[in-house]
């Protein structure tokens, strides 16, 4: 039975306005807005009325980039589609993008009712899929046409990773052509994967064994590298190219000379860059482990870059790369060789939050903040007006968000399956009170009231930006 709700008496804040409105929900859409007072919004009648008095009305966050229950490294990221989801709802995601993975040997089809399996029946909120391409072939080029056609819209190849992901130039060159034929949007992992394995070696053997040199050895340069090399070969193939995980200046700087010249070219950001460094990296007794990801952590100095792309719009999007490992038992695996270590964070319980703390902090506006997190995101992966904003007809992701509530970041108080938070003690201002997906509530007044199997599959279309 639909129920009826009304939301009344906040600032709806959308990436295109602010205004005290009242919203209409029905059959798990939004049905109308009107202003707060008005004689449209007074004649309403709902079954259940919330007050938002005080708060922020947003769409519910889009994460475009996560992964849950990964295999990486002799072990699995420690969230499963259950855990993550509800980490992600209390954190005011109501959508995740989630890499599918295709096995070296195998069909992306396999790949993709495998990961099907894994989140069906097992969501609290939607969620769509991304396809990682390990093994470009004639067989699995014309597997991307059929994916496209089932709303599986975007392929991820890796420049690192050789013998797990990696992919070839050549290999790169023949998915990229695909995708300017079929509508589909490669992501890019750019690093230099060849040269950073030399690194690595050589590092071993010198003794290097610490969780910092995870960072020293995958260097700025190689990013900077590999992000040009891919931004030539997608102007070669003619197709869009959406850069993830940008980390340091130069890579910034490619994205902005390709988009200079009108380049369908896009990048995206995360916020370990923006908050974290390779201070933490460098903490003492094993404790950097915890930070070890790739792209690695950069210098404190890179993150005013990445914030100025985030404002000039060089970088359009902020995802969280969600794949958390835990310490024990996980990240562990690497003591004595960093190469061993899990390569992944958890965050997809902390990016709203971490990104209104940045609004506080001036370096973006309100709305920015939610077209980064929320819009932008949902129109990149042919999701929107669906998801990422508050409509008529749009699904009814929607956060109640209280600007002014404290809190403390602390793994003993997330939702995470994972036994670190990477920004334990961290105080922000900013907290998600009431979360409904598609109308109904997941969150209410900071109790978890939704379920697994809520969530749903959302085939996409594709890139909106084209």
């Amino acid at each position: 039975m639909s129920i009826r709700t009304l939301i009344r008496g906040g600032l709806l804040v959308t990436a295109f306005d602010e205004v005290h409105a009242d919203v209409l929900v029905e059959d798990g859409r939004v049905a109308a807005l009107a202003a707060h007072g008005s004689g449209a919004a007074a004649a309403w009648t709902a079954d259940r009325t919330i007050d938002a008095t005080g708060k922020y009305v947003i769409p519910g966050g889009v994460d475009a980039h996560t992964h849950m229950e990964l295999p990486f490294g002799g072990t699995s990221a420690s969230d499963t589609f259950e855990t993550g989801t509800r980490a992600a709802a209390w954190g005011g995601t109501t959508t995740i993008v989630d890499f599918a993975v295709q096995s070296v040997g195998h069909s992306l089809r396999e790949g993709l009712d495998t990961w099907y399996a894994k989140a069906d029946g097992n969501c609290a909120v939607d969620y769509a899929f991304h396809m990682i391409l390990s093994d470009v072939n004639e067989g699995t080029l014309k597997e991307m046409d059929l994916l496209v056609g089932e709303g599986v819209t975007s392929f991820k190849l890796f420049m690192a990773y050789p013998g797990v992901f990696y992919s070839d130039d050549g290999q790169i060159l023949r998915a990229m052509q695909r995708g300017a034929s079929n509508g589909g949007l490669i992501m890019m992992h750019a690093e230099n994967g060849i040269a950073i394995d030399v690194l690595v070696e050589q590092a071993l053997a010198r003794g290097e064994t610490d969780p910092r040199h995870h960072g020293e050895v995958r260097k700025v340069l190689l990013e900077a590298e590999a992000t040009h090399r891919a931004i030539q070969l997608a102007r070669v193939a003619g197709a869009p190219l959406y850069v993830v995980h940008v980390s340091a200046e130069e890579a910034v700087a490619e994205l902005a000379a390709a988009r200079d010249k009108g380049l369908p070219v896009f990048g995206e950001t995360c916020p370990q860059y923006l908050f974290l460094s390779t201070d933490n990296l460098a903490e003492p007794d094993f404790q950097g482990a915890k930070y070890v990801c790739s792209t690695p952590l950069r210098p404190r100095e890179h993150q005013a870059a990445l914030w100025r792309g985030l404002r000039t719009n060089d970088l359009q999007v902020v995802s969280t790369d969600h794949c958390p490992f835990c310490f024990r038992g996980q990240k562990e695996l690497g003591r004595g060789d960093f190469s061993k270590i899990p390569n992944g964070l958890p965050g997809v319980e902390n990016r709203m939050d971490l990104l209104h703390q940045a609004v506080l902090d001036g370096h973006i506006s309100r709305r920015r903040w939610i077209e980064i997190a929320c819009a932008t995101p949902a129109r990149m992966f042919g999701l929107y007006p669906q998801k990422g904003t508050i409509a008529p007809g749009s699904d009814a992701d929607i956060v109640l968000y209280d600007p002014h509530a404290e809190q403390v970041i602390s793994a003993e108080t997330h939702h995470m399956n994972v036994d670190y938070s990477a920004y334990e003690g961290k105080r922000i201002t900013g907290r998600v009170d009431t979360v409904l997906s598609r109308g109904e509530l997941v969150i209410d007044q900071r109790e978890f009231t939704g379920r697994a199997g809520h969530g749903v599959f959302v085939p996409r279309s594709t890139c909106q930006y084209l």
